[in-house]
C-alpha cells in the first residue's frame, strides 16, 4: 500500500489491494484525513470503475467533512470488462471490502453503500449476514431497469436492520417516485429519503432547471456526512 499526500486539509490517499478469497483481488482507494469519525466503504455503479469522477467527487468531499471512504472495485472493472460480476461474486467483494476497511481503521465506525449496483449489492450483502457496518447508504437504488416497473429488487431490503439512506433523483429513470416513496415509507424508521428536485439517476439537472450538477453534488455530500455523523 502507497501513501499520496493530497491537498492541504490533512486528507492522506492510500492504494489498498482487497483479497476476496485467496483468488483473487481488486483495487481500492482509500481517503482519510486526520480528524475521521467515520469511514463509508463505497462501491461503484455498473457502468464505471471506481475512479469515476462523480465518486471521486463524492468521496473527497465527505473526507472534507470528517467521513473517510474508502472506493474499490468489483472484479469485472478490474479486468476492464463490461459485463457485471454475479451477485455472488459481487456480494463477496463487498464483505471482503468491508473487512479491510475495519483492519485499516478499527477504531472508526463503519458505513456501507454504492452508486446504484453497488448500493444494491452492498444491501444484499446486509440481508445475507449483516456486514457489521452502523447503515447503508444509497446513491441511486436501481429499483426497476428504465421503463420496467417494479419493486421486486428490493425485496431483500426487510431483512435489512440497520439504517439506510436513500439518495434519490425524482427523474430517475430506474427508480419511478410512486414506487421508491411507499417501499421506503413501508421499511420504518430506518430507512430515510432524500430526494433531489429534476435529477437523474447519475445526479444530472437540466440547465433549464437552473440548478447545476455542483450544486446538487455539494447537497448530496452534506446530507451523506450530516446522516452518518448523526448516527455516530
Amino acid at each position: 500500500m502507497a501513501d499520496t499526500a493530497k491537498g492541504g486539509r490533512g486528507l492522506a490517499s492510500r492504494d489498498v489491494t482487497i483479497a476476496i478469497g485467496r483468488e483473487q483481488s481488486v483495487s481500492g482507494l482509500l481517503d482519510r484525513p486526520r480528524d475521521a469519525r467515520a469511514c463509508l466503504v463505497l462501491a461503484h455503479g455498473a457502468g464505471a470503475p471506481m475512479t469515476h469522477p462523480f465518486l471521486a467527487a463524492v468521496a473527497e468531499g465527505l473526507a472534507g467533512r470528517g467521513v473517510a471512504v474508502l472506493r474499490y472495485n468489483f472484479p469485472y472493472a478490474e479486468r476492464k470488462s463490461p459485463r457485471p460480476d454475479s451477485a455472488s461474486l459481487a456480494t463477496a467483494t463487498v464483505r471482503a471490502a468491508v473487512t479491510d476497511a475495519s483492519r485499516l481503521m478499527p477504531k472508526l465506525p463503519l458505513f456501507a453503500g454504492g452508486k446504484s449496483f453497488g448500493g444494491r449489492m452492498t444491501s444484499q450483502a446486509e440481508a445475507a449476514e449483516p456486514l457489521g457496518v452502523k447503515g447503508l447508504v444509497f446513491l441511486g437504488f436501481p429499483l426497476h431497469p428504465p421503463g420496467k416497473r417494479s419493486d421486486e429488487r428490493a425485496a431483500h431490503l426487510a431483512r435489512v436492520h440497520v439504517p439506510m439512506l436513500f439518495l434519490q433523483g425524482t427523474r430517475d429513470a430506474f427508480a419511478e417516485m410512486d414506487l421508491l416513496e411507499p417501499l421506503v415509507a413501508g421499511l420504518g424508521e430506518r430507512a430515510t429519503l432524500h430526494l433531489f428536485d429534476s435529477a437523474d439517476h447519475s445526479f444530472h439537472v437540466a440547465a433549464r432547471t437552473g440548478r447545476r450538477d455542483a450544486d446538487l453534488r455539494r447537497e448530496l455530500i452534506d446530507a451523506t456526512a450530516t446522516w452518518i455523523l448523526a448516527l455516530v
